[in-house]
């Protein structure tokens, strides 16, 4: 037998199966070069460990080929006087471990025999650039940015994407980039397999449909969709300020009850979704849709509740804000913002010894302040949850404190605000909080 195995260029173009490469030692030996070839990361945990016809036993390892510095090795000090020796192994069984495996490693797999098998060398360098995790849009799959950056990918061509799909179990492919940074938030999706990228979700009974390489969609907000769809909602008019494919929209309209949402979006993409999903839900006749820079909106005297759900902050749409709300009994903001926290300082919440340790998600969690008219900031402050941030605190305060001195320059007299909820919906990125503020806001009473 040989000392090293080698496939063939000829095996390899014509595709037929290539086997597995293993050393064959005598059973007393198994342990000790098993636990060799782990030592030296050559051992294949992808295949069994089989016993020869003639009693001895192969074990597999990885690679085409195995260097002779290991056999001699393997001869003269691991299993002396065994005369280690190399086969092929041509229908190799997979072990448990590879027939249970994750899809992380079910697409390493795949992908590592697809390169090789192509002559190729798979190496630690393509294996760390694989995808760890994934969004799944039915039979799309969308991977992140950071994957696939290495030059040797392109070399390969299109039918890895199919190997990718094929792997996972899906039919289409695309890719994401960063977030267009052109007021619309598209994303910059590119589709690597399947001819479109139309998608659908369903939560909690609301049908959307998209395009990934033109909308957004976060999955991380579902906890906050499900607190507005719970809001009694019955003879409400809303304003959207952000709507997008109608992530907020919707569950007014579906679940709480709004009998009208006036709904805002300047992303033409994300508008034909919208009135898609609007007519699909069965809402079109309660919704209106605004198609342009929300900043311009014509609307005035007119909410009961304002919907500000724009990343990392919807400030520029604060004064329309104020403009949409009914100017006799007012309403209330939801105020999306990204808040940042600083690493060391970690304040602690007013009126509050320690402060909890913060777990992300939060799902049901909900900061409440119910404190009354005329009552004190320094008062509201003790009223918080230990779980409330400073962070979010200051910002709270400080967002009331300018929307009232808007709604005050809008409708040309003073108005009451109250910080009703301060919700936390996730965390955007290392010490950054996606939360929301719900602000009630009120027209003081005329005086005389």
């Amino acid at each position: 037998m040989e000392e090293n195995v080698v496939v063939s260029n000829m095996e390899r173009e014509s595709g037929k199966s290539l086997g597995v490469v293993a050393v064959v030692t005598e059973p007393r030996f198994t342990q000790r070069c098993r636990e060799y070839l782990e030592k030296q990361k050559l051992f294949d945990r992808q295949h069994r460990v089989e016993k020869m016809p003639d009693g001895s036993v192969a074990l597999p390892v990885l690679g085409e080929t195995f260097p002779e510095q290991h056999l001699q090795e393997l001869r003269n000090r691991v299993a002396p006087g065994s005369g280690c020796m190399l086969t092929q192994l041509p229908d190799p069984v997979p072990s448990k471990r590879a027939q249970v495996c994750s899809p992380a490693q079910k697409l390493c797999l795949e992908v590592s025999r697809w390169v090789e098998d192509r002559g190729f060398k798979w190496s630690a360098e393509l294996e760390a650039d694989l995808p760890r995790s994934w969004q799944r849009h039915g039979n799309l799959l969308l991977l992140s940015e950071d994957c696939f950056q290495a030059k040797q990918w392109k070399n390969l061509g299109p039918e890895l994407w199919e190997t990718i799909a094929s792997a996972l179990g899906v039919q289409r492919l695309a890719k994401r980039g960063r977030v267009s940074p052109d007021g619309t938030r598209t994303p910059a999706v590119t589709l690597l397999l399947g001819d479109h990228g139309w998608v659908e979700h369903v939560d909690n009974g609301i049908h959307y449909k998209f395009d990934v390489t033109q909308c957004m969609f976060s999955f991380g907000n579902i906890t906050e969709k499900l607190r507005m769809a719970s809001l009694s909602c019955a003879g409400e008019v809303l304003v959207d300020l952000y709507a997008g494919i109608g992530y907020f929209t919707l569950p007014f309209l579906v679940h709480a009850g709004a009998t009208f949402v006036h709904a805002c979006e300047w992303n033409p993409h994300a508008v034909v979704a919208l009135r898609n999903n609007l007519e699909t839900n069965g809402v079109a006749d309660r919704c209106q849709i605004h198609f342009g820079d929300n900043r311009k909106l014509k609307l005035s005297n007119i909410a009961d509740r304002v919907i500000l759900g724009l990343l990392p902050s919807s400030e520029e749409g604060w004064p329309i804000a104020c403009q949409v709300l009914r100017q006799d009994a007012g309403g209330i903001l939801h105020i999306h913002q990204n808040v940042e926290s600083f690493p060391g300082k970690n304040l602690q919440p007013f009126g509050v010894s320690k402060i909890e340790k913060e777990h992300w998600p939060y799902p049901q969690q909900t900061v409440t302040n119910q404190w009354k008219n005329g009552a004190t900031r320094d008062s509201r402050r003790k009223m918080l949850s230990p779980a409330t941030k400073s962070e979010w605190q200051m910002w709270a305060e400080s967002a009331e404190t300018r929307i009232a001195t808007l709604l005050q320059q809008v409708h040309g007299k003073p108005w009451k605000t109250q910080i009703l909820h301060i919700q936390p919906v996730k965390s955007y990125a290392p010490h950054v909080d996606h939360i929301v503020l719900d602000l009630e806001c009120c027209p003081c009473p005329s005086v005389g």
